[in-house]
């Protein structure tokens, strides 16, 4: 089972005794693991458009996913669980294709090229950042022949839970469960099976084919849909206009500058708040009980994250840090935290989901 464990770690930071009985309720089950076929922990890519993030995993599936924020429960739960709770595929019919990826320049662009003995593809990844609504845009370019390609997408709200109501509504396909509410535009034609949305498709040396994901609260209607192509390019420009104001002068630019991407990724642009991880429930080490949530902002983690940006001429996330942080410990002293969440939240319960393996 997966937990959702902040106390622990605050506990030990702080000095305290944990007992046994505590440390066993944050384990997440050696046995389930071990009986589970999973992607690697570092074959995961990492997405955000600063509000919120994704990781990918080399064959093609987006395993982990919270609208719209780094906080939110999950849609896609993969990562901790199985596929069936949650996750969006896309890569060749071709289980023997061959993998290579990279990011385009220094962005949070991530480009997935798949070669088969038919062709190869790039699939190309990222989410522009945005306001209201958060997207992640998936294009399908095909690279050289024509390459048989398969989609699948698994939506299970609330940590891989709850199946959601989905139905074809005007440009998109729609799936809303209580407050949350998320569209599927693309020019493939999907159909439902198994509760899974699955598509096959062709793509062609030069063919272009887009698929965007967008969140929305389902008591509204969904957003206008976005130009994939305008978006990339935006996305692009986002990123590149960032990275391009480094001022870090030292050996290894090529490394510390796309770690800095990474932690530009982390920081939650409404507020100044800064996230340790995008993830939550994964331990230290394989059996260890370690598991705490990470997508709040743990005040010594973010004071690291800080001092890179800072030492490399990032001076405004550590401005939009300092309001966050006075704002939100503002009052006693003595009732400071040691983490809050990114709106500055204090009060943040831990609980176990039992339905994920962990």
């Amino acid at each position: 089972m997966a937990s959702l464990s902040t106390n622990e770690r605050w506990d030990r930071e702080a000095g305290r005794d944990v007992s046994r009985e505590a440390r066993r309720g944050a384990s997440v089950g050696a046995g389930a693991r071990a009986n589970r076929k999973t992607v690697k922990i570092e074959d995961y890519a990492f997405l955000s458009d600063t509000q919120t993030a994704a990781l990918v995993g080399r064959n093609g599936s987006v395993d982990w996913l919270c609208f719209p924020r780094f906080d939110s429960p999950s849609c896609f739960a993969a990562l901790i669980g199985e596929p069936k709770n949650g996750r969006w595929l896309i890569t060749p019919t071709d289980d023997s294709a061959t993998v290579t990826r990279k990011y385009r320049g220094y962005t949070l662009i991530l480009e997935t090229t798949f070669e088969t003995k038919d062709g190869a593809v790039r699939l190309i990844d990222f989410m522009p950042p945005r306001g209201t609504n958060p997207d992640i845009v998936r294009i399908v370019e095909g690279v050289d022949g024509k390459v048989s390609m398969r989609m699948e997408l698994i939506v299970r709200f609330d940590y891989g839970d709850v199946v959601p109501w989905v139905r074809k509504c005007g440009d998109g396909l729609e799936a809303i469960a209580g407050p949350n509410g998320l569209v599927l535009r693309t020019p493939i034609e999907t159909r439902g099976e198994d509760l899974t949305t699955v598509a096959e498709f062709e793509v062609a040396k030069g063919e272009r084919v887009p698929f965007v994901l967008t969140w929305y609260q389902s008591h509204n209607r969904p957003p206008r849909a976005i130009n994939p192509d305008h978006a990339l390019r935006d996305t692009e420009k986002y990123w590149n206009d960032w990275a391009g104001s480094c001022r870090h002068g030292g050996k290894w630019g090529d490394a510390v500058k796309r770690s800095l991407v990474v932690l530009k990724g982390l920081t939650y642009a409404p507020t100044g708040g800064i996230v340790a991880a995008a993830t939550t429930s994964l331990p230290e080490k394989i059996g260890g009980v370690r598991n705490w949530d990470y997508r709040y902002c743990w005040l010594r983690d973010a004071t690291f994250t800080l001092f890179a940006l800072t030492r490399s001429g990032f001076v405004e996330e550590a401005r939009a840090w300092r309001g966050w942080l006075l704002r939100t410990i503002a009052g006693s002293p003595a009732q400071m935290q040691i983490l809050y969440g990114t709106r500055g939240e204090r009060r943040l319960p831990e609980f176990e989901i039992e339905w994920l393996a962990g």
